[in-house]
């Protein structure tokens, strides 16, 4: 592990002796591509330089215990000092885990209302609301590429990107089916109905990811449908792409401006080549994709909302608040700790 944490050190140096030359200065894509790197690094650089003084600081408790005026001092030190360097061998341990390359991207989500109907629909539009609540709280940006909204209110389909610091890291736990337990506003009798709606989440395409050769691409321009805002629908604006090589198809209709719509359905394209090119690695390797926290199959059901008795529930994790309201007001910070501390968990354990 040290000898890991000597190369880090060694390379972070490196890198802030290269960002300060002249040359690398006014190579704008280089300041980045370095600055980038040493950004990944940081974390475990400074971490590195606080268990160093704590190393230090014990060799000097160690010594000064044999001193008859200070030694009692300094073996207190010594106990408060040890527990440090425990509380910091378990953190860098952490630290120094395989980083998944997608982490400090940002992400495009797709939430689809599925079983139930409308009330499906309604519930992808809470879920939409609750993940833009959380999002503001982080300091991220929405933009919304494509929306279709549903009869009775919430979206048959909804797909936007979240921009950020290090959005992948937090987002990437919430693939899968989501099942909402509540009595719907259409229930006369007061019966509480089970309804779905299901969550992709992608890193962003960068160029070096995703190559998209637009020969490939056939675009169909037609009128934007659904309950769209005033003039959307009057003009023919919507783009939809069809991606021939693999069959996908991606729909934008949120712009009046074809050019517009263009630029945001290719950039769901792009995430959705990415992802299946991630997928199709995975399965090369012989990993068991669903098997990951975060990277399951749409179909596979993750989480309930419970309304009746104000709970929600992470099944792969067996993890449980009795905090709906709070949840769906943006406060899932607790559950997204919970995943991810698992997930470091499994991965320490070599799973």
């Amino acid at each position: 592990m040290l000898e890991r944490l000597d190369n880090i050190e060694a390379r972070y140096n490196e890198l802030t002796e290269e960002l300060m030359k002249p040359e690398t200065i006014s190579d704008i894509r280089k300041t980045l591509e370095l600055t980038k790197e040493q950004a990944s690094l940081k974390e475990a650089y400074e971490a590195y330089q606080e268990y160093k003084k704590i190393i230090t600081g014990i060799e000097d408790a160690k010594e000064l215990s044999k001193d008859p005026e200070l030694g009692e001092f300094a073996k207190e030190e010594l106990v408060s000092l040890e527990e440090q360097k425990e509380e910091m061998d378990k953190k860098m341990e952490i630290l120094l885990l395989p980083k998944d390359p997608n982490d400090s991207k940002n992400i495009i989500m797709e939430i689809r209302g599925a079983a139930g109907g409308d009330e499906g629909n309604i519930f992808a539009g809470d879920l939409f609301r609750m993940y833009s609540k959380y999002a503001e709280k982080e300091g991220w940006k929405i933009e919304i590429l494509n929306d279709e909204e549903g009869e009775a209110g919430g979206y048959s389909q909804i797909e936007y990107m979240v921009k950020g610091e290090n959005v992948y890291s937090k987002l990437k736990y919430e693939s899968g089916a989501h099942r909402v337990q509540r009595v719907p506003e259409t229930e006369s009798q007061g019966r509480v109905h089970t309804s779905t709606a299901t969550v992709l989440v992608m890193p962003e395409a960068e160029e070096v990811d995703c190559e998209l050769d637009m020969q490939d691409v056939r675009i169909d321009i037609t009128r934007a449908s659904g309950c769209g805002g005033q003039g959307v629908n009057t003009t023919d604006s919507a783009v939809r792409l069809t991606h021939i090589p693999t069959g996908l198809v991606v729909y934008s209709q949120t712009e009046r401006s074809q050019i517009k719509n263009k630029e945001k359905a290719i950039k769901i394209l792009k995430a959705r080549l990415y992802d299946l090119k991630m997928r199709e690695a995975e399965e090369a390797l012989g990993t068991e994709r669903r098997s990951k926290i975060g990277t399951g199959d749409r179909s596979e059901k993750i989480r309930t909302y419970n309304y009746p008795q104000n709970r929600v529930t992470d099944h792969r994790i067996g993890f449980t608040v009795k905090q709906l309201d709070r949840v769906m007001e943006g406060e899932l910070g607790e559950i997204i700790e919970a995943l991810i501390t698992e997930d470091q968990a499994r991965k320490l354990r070599g799973e």
